[in-house]
């Protein structure tokens, strides 16, 4: 930014990237990854309806972003004067590049609702005002959708271009971590939003967009995997500075979050679900919601590690 701003001593103290700042990682990954993923899926089916996981990951996507940006507001040094980050620009900042992006995301998920809930709008006197409003805004709406797919996976990857400016810090960083950030995004942004279609929106477990969604879990997981074990072998093959990062992975309590809560929960969870258990109950609803919590909880997990553990294990 310009100097005015800082996000450092609000909530914690001690770390230049503290809690809040993990927790908004995670939300702002829920919110990118279920919001690309609906798109995504909207695009390739040619879906012109509403259907429950659209309307889902529009909720999901909203409400998260919405509590993320309240984690970095509440942790400024002075979070009455947040609006200065909408006022003051440094284009040679990815932060500004960010605050820039999320400037435009905001509004257009909230427009993105609209459209969404343009059925249930029109049901409710009391949001009957805005009926005209969305059928106005349609003409926009595909070049709105494909706008904000763009900056939907740009916000899961800023906050990994966000944090791997910090160059003192080899775990972190690293150019791996944003395609990390956007893989683990989609995984548990779309397991976030699948709960919430079946259970608030009536989707049907076995639809065929829930097949399709199911289908993709596993290579995105792939990617993931594949993406934390090119961090895992850079810095066992670097210098000093980097193999000593590289105790996170085995040393300490981090490591029984990596270990237990990003392997165990993130991957192992959602393959003992899917493979290891009996076909009956691994088809059924209570897995379904295990799986689910499994991919969200690990990816929390993952956003936690990379954060703390990286700044830690410090050269």
């Amino acid at each position: 930014m310009d100097g005015n701003i800082e996000f450092t001593m609000g909530l914690s103290e001690g770390l230049a990237w503290p809690w809040p700042i993990a927790v908004y990682l995670f939300f702002a990954g829920i919110s990118g990854g279920a919001l690309a993923t609906a798109l995504f899926l909207r695009f390739y089916k040619k879906q012109t309806t509403n259907t429950p996981f659209y309307k889902a990951a529009a909720l999901i996507s909203f409400v998260t972003i919405s509590l993320g940006m309240l984690c970095l507001v509440l942790d400024l040094t002075n979070p009455l004067f947040f609006w200065r980050i909408l006022v003051y620009y440094n284009l040679n900042s990815v932060m500004s590049i960010g605050v820039i992006a999320l400037s435009v995301y905001i509004p257009l998920v909230a427009l993105i609702c609209l459209f969404a809930f343009e059925e249930e709008i029109r049901e409710i006197p009391a949001l009957k005002v805005l009926v005209p409003v969305v059928e106005k805004l349609q003409g926009i709406r595909r070049p709105c959708e494909v706008t904000v797919l763009v900056l939907a996976l740009a916000v899961c990857a800023y906050t990994g271009f966000l944090i791997s400016a910090l160059v003192r810090f080899p775990i972190i960083n690293t150019s791996v971590l944003p395609a990390l950030f956007i893989a683990s995004g989609i995984s548990a942004g779309a397991a976030a939003a699948k709960m919430v279609a079946v259970s608030m929106f009536k989707e049907d477990l076995h639809s065929q967009d829930m097949k399709i969604l199911h289908g993709a879990e596993w290579p995105i997981m792939i990617a993931e995997m594949l993406f934390i074990f090119m961090i895992v072998t850079s810095l066992m093959t670097g210098n000093a500075g980097a193999q000593g990062a590289f105790e996170a992975f085995h040393t300490g309590e981090w490591a029984a979050v990596f270990w237990f809560g990003v392997v165990g929960i993130g991957f192992g969870g959602p393959l003992l679900l899917n493979f290891a258990t009996g076909k009956t109950f691994s088809h059924s609803a209570k897995a379904f919601y295990l799986s689910g919590v499994c991919a969200v909880a690990g990816m929390m997990c993952l956003r936690m590690f990379i954060l703390y553990a990286g700044q830690i294990f410090a050269v």
